[in-house]
């Protein structure tokens, strides 16, 4: 393959932990070819985390922007290590094609469709200590 169909930004999901509080972190995606590039976002961790759209099309020689949430913790995981990963999927999508019409099954590797997958970790990292009065 030539090159990627979307282009990810940033490669690894980095979350500000605190307990109670909601993170998130922006995902941007590049389109540089002339097609049109439906993708779907997956996770490990669903009641954990929201990705708002969760699918959508990338227009050709296009950025599109879309936000990760992880809702608020009321338990910190242990040296702030997580498992948690996140999937992007990416394939060509005729012309035309509606937001409507992106469902999982135009991700589904049958019938030989050339479906992109991309894995992205999350890392967790504690919030900037505030100045404690005494």
């Amino acid at each position: 393959m030539a090159s990627e169909l979307l282009e990810i930004h940033p490669q690894e999901l980095n979350f500000t932990f605190g307990l109670e509080k909601q993170s998130s972190c922006l995902i941007q995606l590049t389109n540089n070819t002339d097609q049109y590039v439906a993708f779907k976002v997956k996770t490990t961790s669903p009641k954990k985390y929201c990705a708002i759209p969760n699918t959508g099309i990338v227009k050709p020689k296009s950025i599109y922007d879309f936000s990760v949430t992880m809702q608020a913790q009321s338990v910190a995981p242990p040296d702030l290590m997580c498992k948690d990963k996140f999937l992007i999927q990416s394939r060509v999508i005729p012309l035309g094609t509606a937001e409507e019409d992106i469902t999982s099954n135009i991700f589904s590797k049958e019938s030989g469709r050339q479906v992109e997958e991309k894995k992205l970790k999350v890392f967790l990292t504690s919030p900037p200590q505030s100045p404690v009065l005494t």
